[in-house]
């Protein structure tokens, strides 16, 4: 993906003289920054763009004055690579996808006519915005036709079924293509986490964790405004207990499809 080369090289540049200085290898200065040394690693190859949280957390550890953030701060979000470019970068290199969803059907699995209705309520965007971004979000579905595509596996909360997004016509066309997709696509698998759950860590909010090829996890936690990437291990870890945890109250895969089937034909 193509940012800043200059600045990113200083940064990597920067880094590796400080790290050196503090007579420390890439997997030293990964443990004391809680980061992985395969991160460490590609920041350093420039392969990796750093968050200003890795860099803080490398200013701290190798003592620079501040200098790594403030390389940083020149570097930017660019204006090719705002949040979600940089999100999308990792998930089209991800070789797994593991998908939580509150009240909505991820976007991996959205129809056009869902992903229209769901990006044209409430009117906060224009009519050409809300058919750009539908159209990126198909583009982005592509990923799950490739001859080697990632295991995506998404739960949902059994709300999303019975949320009103578009009308019958569409909630009805949206569940039978989240059946479809999932008995054409062996590595697409869906679960739903019954009401009957009731209360269950899920309902703090929804993520998306992506397994990169190199074996390391990314995550994005979803709000209002923009996702927020999660690198730092601990931060991981905890993410991954969510998923454990919240995917523990889903039924199982058949049951799931069942329910699904089940709610679509009651959207008449």
């Amino acid at each position: 993906m193509a940012e800043s080369p200059s600045t990113l090289s200083l940064f990597a540049g920067e880094l590796r003289r400080f790290r050196s200085m503090a007579k420390l290898s890439q997997e030293g200065l990964a443990q004391r920054i809680n980061f992985s040394a395969a991160l460490v690693a590609k920041v350093e190859l420039c392969q990796r763009r750093p968050t200003r949280d890795f860099a803080k957390r490398c200013d701290a550890v190798l003592e620079t004055g501040g200098l790594l953030e403030r390389i940083h701060e020149v570097l930017g979000p660019g204006p090719i690579l705002p949040w979600f470019r940089q999100w999308a970068a990792f998930e089209q290199e991800a070789i797994a996808l593991r998908c939580f969803e509150l009240s909505v059907v991820p976007g991996l699995l959205q129809t056009e006519a869902y992903a229209r209705a769901l990006l044209a309520s409430g009117g906060l965007l224009t009519g050409e915005r809300v058919e750009q971004q539908v159209a990126a979000r198909l583009a982005r579905q592509e990923m799950l036709a490739r001859d080697i595509p990632p295991m995506f596996t998404a739960v949902i909360d059994q709300r999303v079924l019975h949320q009103p997004v578009g009308g019958p016509a569409v909630m009805r066309e949206q569940l039978l293509h989240i059946a479809k997709v999932c008995a054409e696509r062996p590595r697409v698998r869906m679960q739903v986490v019954p009401t009957s759950a009731g209360a269950y860590a899920g309902l703090n909010g929804p993520f998306v964790i992506a397994t990169l090829v190199d074996g390391d996890d990314v995550a994005c936690l979803d709000d209002q405004l923009q996702g927020r990437l999660v690198e730092r291990s601990d931060d991981i870890t905890v993410v991954r207990q969510l998923w454990e945890s919240i995917r523990s109250e889903a039924l199982n895969e058949q049951q799931s499809i069942e329910l699904i089937l089940e709610v679509a034909e009651s959207w008449n």
